[in-house]
């Protein structure tokens, strides 16, 4: 059970243990159509920069702007938030992400000319919007559904994914190209509205009290603080997310030109990762998180050895596979694990937007060394290069070193004796 008065209201609770009710399943609504929006035409916005001018390198760099942009932006809001309230934060979040596509429908073919601009905007309007969600995600969540809310998470993001990239590149290789680019654009704007209507019933938060600048700095330099195992291991979570959130639909495009391909490599894989989330949202629970962790980051690394004998369609697709079968077991015990520690005393839980911009510092700094290093690469070496295959092996093998930080922080019983008193008595926790 958290700490936190905002949970004492009855409408925010699951009615009976790891269910999802309610606000649960507003908030999983908002987010399956923002990730349907960015399904639909997030996927092949590296592919239209890169049709431009054949460059790994711009679409790194508008990356690279958009993780920055992202995470300054988590930081700067973090008082408004506390301020103003989530969600308006989140449906700031939405509009802006709409002006982005907008934006990119009206520049057309000069896109790619305002690549760096463009990373900004779609960067600042995740910073809003996922800030927003992750405080929404923490409060509605208890610890009893949380592993139960991010596998059903995971399963609509598969099956959103499965359909709306495969759709997209359908709809853009009949239209003969930009036309199509306009057409699902233009779909992607729609859902984003639907998305800004939905968040107008999630229920609104009151003023947070006042923010403090300096508090991510403080949590780290506290010898105690189990973020200082935590934020190095979301780091490193970053570190890898931040080049595959784009890379592996890029060098389908790239090694096929065909934006059919990359659709139907969506599809396949996110149908492998839908049930494999469907399936570790019911059996992964708090006790297994340890086990399925290191198991998952694991088989992520080991999934990437095909790149080695060159990158093919078919070898991308082998590595799109594994990645979707064995990243929920990767994810879903850390993702709950870091919203469940913002959850062990009251303290914490009252810093709840401080720590969520903690994490999401973290992630950020690792996402920034992870494009640096792909941009460095891309600089240097043909997309079919050895060296991008080792890169990514390198990156994908991050996360190993990840579990070996908060290995044991992910067991039950030692999380129990972490949360007692001085007296020995538990405390009450999420």
């Amino acid at each position: 059970m958290e700490v936190m008065s905002v949970k004492s209201e009855s409408a925010l609770r699951p009615s009976r243990e790891g269910a999802l009710h309610g606000q649960p399943l507003l908030l999983l609504a908002v987010l399956t159509l923002y990730n349907g929006a960015n399904a639909l035409s997030g996927v092949f916005v590296p592919v239209y920069l890169f049709k431009a001018n054949q460059s790994y390198a711009l679409v790194g760099w508008f990356s690279l702007l958009q993780y920055a942009a992202g995470g300054l932006c988590v930081y700067l809001a973090g008082s408004w938030v506390k301020r103003k309230g989530l969600v308006a934060s989140l449906r700031t979040g939405i509009a802006l992400s709409g002006g982005f596509y907008m934006a990119v429908l009206l520049l057309g073919g000069k896109a790619a000319a305002w690549a760096a601009p463009l990373g900004l905007l779609n960067g600042t309007a995740g910073g809003f919007y996922w800030l927003a969600y992750n405080v929404l995600y923490f409060e509605i969540t208890e610890k009893d559904n949380r592993d139960a809310y991010n596998g059903m998470a995971g399963l609509l993001g598969s099956a959103v994914g499965m359909a709306a990239p495969f759709l997209s590149g359908l709809v853009i290789a009949g239209s003969g190209g930009n036309k199509g680019y306009t057409v699902i654009f233009s779909v992607s704007l729609a859902l984003f509205g639907a998305a800004a209507l939905l968040s107008a019933k999630i229920r609104k938060r009151p003023p947070q009290g006042r923010y403090r600048w300096s508090f991510p700095a403080a949590e780290l330099r506290q010898r105690a603080s189990p973020w200082r195992r935590f934020a190095p291991a979301i780091v490193l979570q970053g570190l890898r997310d931040g080049v595959f959130l784009f890379v592996l639909g890029l060098a389908i495009y790239a090694s096929t030109g065909a934006e059919q391909k990359v659709g139907t490599y969506y599809l396949v894989t996110s149908l492998v990762g839908m049930a494999a989330f469907w399936l570790c949202g019911r059996k992964l629970g708090p006790e297994r998180r340890r086990a399925g962790m290191l198991v998952g980051t694991l088989a992520l690394a080991a999934v990437l050895l095909p790149l080695l004998g060159g990158m093919t369609y078919s070898s991308l697709l082998l590595v799109g596979i594994g990645t979707a079968l064995f990243s929920p077991l990767y994810l879903i015990p850390i993702t709950s694990s870091v919203f469940d520690l913002m959850g062990r005393s009251e303290e914490a839980a009252a810093s709840r937007v401080e720590l969520t911009v903690l994490r999401e510092l973290a992630l950020t700094a690792g996402r920034l060394v992870g494009v640096l290093a792909f941009i460095y690469i891309a600089g240097r070496s043909a997309p079919d290069s050895p060296a991008f295959a080792w890169l990514l092996l390198a990156l994908g093998a991050a996360p190993i070193a990840g579990w070996a930080f908060i290995r044991d922080r992910l067991r039950p019983e030692d999380s129990a004796v972490r949360a007692a008193d001085p007296d020995g008595h538990a405390r009450r926790r999420g």
